[in-house]
């Protein structure tokens, strides 16, 4: 055999194997709660959903993969400032689901970076309205706004914001010492007050006792002069 037939079975058998490859690449499963962008010659042409399907061989290309179970994305800690100029670090975690592959294809780069930056954009701008007490007493509010502003903007990206919380709310070391005395400093005030009240209150029980008695004696020695006359 010449070389040129051995060349030309390896050209041969080459293109096989590749027609082969080809051919099983385009059998594709789609597991449940998934969903593939299929393009055709580089443009979107079907989303292909939980089951078997076969793709055209050299013409399409699943060129996404899309989850639409519940994602969750840690928002990395953030320095915020309240709007007495205080310092706080603030974390959270947002709760998001994809509704609309094609839009999170095609609608936006990365949409979980994206939520993530919104989120923190978001927690700035609504903690800087806030004094540093009402950032702690309205932490469930300041999360409801965040998701509003997310979810609003998420509509375009085919994305549901489900929730967001914030897990830590951190101010600066020196307020939190502030914070403490003043816990420590009311829990003394109670406990004096506690005490005081205790005390009153058992003067008063004291003092009645006494008035009893006296009433006591004072109807009985009644009694007896009114027995001996």
């Amino acid at each position: 055999m010449s070389i040129d037939n051995i060349i030309f079975l390896l050209i041969v058998g080459v293109l096989f194997l590749y027609i082969i490859l080809a051919l099983v690449r385009s059998l594709r499963l789609v597991p449940a709660r998934m969903e593939f962008i299929v393009e055709r010659f580089g443009r979107y042409n079907t989303t292909l959903g939980a089951g078997f399907h076969f793709l055209i061989p050299f013409v399409d290309r699943v060129a996404f993969t899309q989850d639409l179970k519940e994602h969750t994305m840690d928002v990395p800690p953030q320095t915020c400032f309240t709007k007495d100029e205080i310092q706080v670090e603030v974390d959270g975690v947002i709760y998001l689901q994809v509704i609309d592959s094609q839009k999170a294809s095609y609608g936006i780069t990365d949409f979980q970076y994206a939520s993530i930056q919104l989120a923190q954009t978001t927690t700035r701008a609504i903690i800087g309205t806030l004094d540093l007490d009402r950032t702690f007493e309205e932490r469930e509010a300041i999360s409801g706004k965040v998701v509003s502003v997310l979810d609003s903007a998420a509509a375009k990206w085919g994305v549901k914001i489900l929730r967001f919380e914030i897990k830590n709310l951190v101010p600066p070391e020196s307020v939190r010492q502030s914070m403490e005395k003043q816990v420590t400093a009311e829990r003394n005030r109670r406990a004096i007050l506690e005490k005081s009240v205790g005390e009153k209150q058992s003067l008063i029980n004291t003092s009645e006792g006494l008035m009893r008695e006296l009433i006591n004696n004072s109807e009985g020695e009644m009694q007896k002069r009114i027995n001996e006359a």
